[in-house]
């Protein structure tokens, strides 16, 4: 019989698209093991504050498919200090909470592992758009995230090719170029620049020009935020490459929507598991994919891990592009 009685689930960082299912399937089954379930409302900031209520199964109908987060989240810079801590901590104790399934970045797994280490067992499931998780094939929101981009690319190029123009646009990744790169294949990028890569505007602008000499006159240029400002390429576009160039930040709008099929089945699978890890007792675990195989890992040891970026997939994105 499991000394677990009580189970907490929060939402941390970044929203993405499936925290929702996560959260469904965290507390449908941790209910169906015989255990109650606390939500903790805007993440490790509500944790150290006692934002923190009961949720049953009925709670959690009807929010497979939306957007966000029931549960909100928040950014919490004191939970990084031991007294914020020892106030979670003291926050479990008193609301008699015996673990907690996380779900977030690395930024959370970090969390999560310094509540474990002070006696809270906690399970991370990997939710961010960015997909930059080393210890899963697959984080929750991703697929959502490159279709929404899909589908506003689509929209910016009837544009782009009726004015023929070059458009930049910039998705988000923070430091990986997963968004990017799959997206942009998608889309059909004349160019996709990723941090994993080198920014060479003098080769953007040399292949626009070959492109041009062939008769081509409107591209798409896809590129991971905070690698260069997309505003000074353009101009540079418009000067040396002879085309009228215009920039587009797509932003929050990424992180938003109904998520998509693979985010509630991959949602719903780490939501399950990660319940049943925690009514084991066990903690400091992050649940992920290994090749379509549920798997979990000590979270220091996923925090180490170092993620491969696809070279083969980048290089054939540019060996089709023009």
């Amino acid at each position: 019989m499991s000394a677990v009685k009580r189970i907490g689930v929060l939402t941390s960082g970044g929203d993405a698209p499936g925290m929702n299912a996560a959260i469904r399937a965290v507390t449908r089954m941790s209910i169906k093991l015989g255990h109650e379930v606390y939500g903790i409302y805007r993440g490790f900031n509500g944790l150290i504050n006692g934002d923190i209520k009961q949720i049953g199964k009925r709670m959690v109908s009807g929010i497979i498919q939306r957007g966000g987060t029931i549960l909100y989240t928040a950014r919490c810079p004191e939970f990084k200090e031991e007294e914020g801590l020892q106030k979670a901590k003291q926050q479990c104790i008193e609301h008699g909470i015996d673990g907690i399934v996380v779900i977030g970045g690395d930024g959370s797994f970090r969390g999560a592992r310094d509540l474990s280490e002070r006696g809270i067992p906690c399970i991370a499931i990997p939710g961010t758009i960015d997909n930059d998780i080393a210890c899963t094939d697959y984080s929750i929101g991703f697929d959502t995230a490159i279709n929404t981009v899909a589908q506003m690319v689509d929209k910016l190029r009837d544009t782009t090719q009726s004015h023929n123009r070059c458009s930049i646009i910039e998705v988000m990744g923070r430091r990986a170029g997963y968004i990017a790169l799959q997206a942009g294949i998608s889309c059909g990028a004349e160019y996709i620049i990723v941090p994993e890569g080198k920014l060479n505007i003098k080769e953007v602008i040399k292949k626009i020009q070959s492109t041009l000499e062939h008769g081509k006159q409107h591209f798409i240029i896809m590129i991971t935020e905070g690698i260069g400002d997309v505003h000074t390429m353009a101009r540079m576009i418009e000067e040396f490459g002879g085309v009228e160039a215009r920039t587009t930040i797509l932003g929050h709008v990424q992180r938003g929507g109904n998520p998509t099929v693979k985010d509630r089945v991959a949602a719903s699978q780490l939501g399950y598991h990660a319940a049943c890890l925690i009514d084991k007792g066990i903690g400091n675990r992050v649940v992920g994919f290994d090749r379509g195989e549920i798997v979990d890992h000590d979270i220091a040891e996923a925090l180490e891990m170092k993620r491969e970026f696809s070279n083969d997939l980048y290089d054939i994105a540019h060996e089709i592009s023009f």
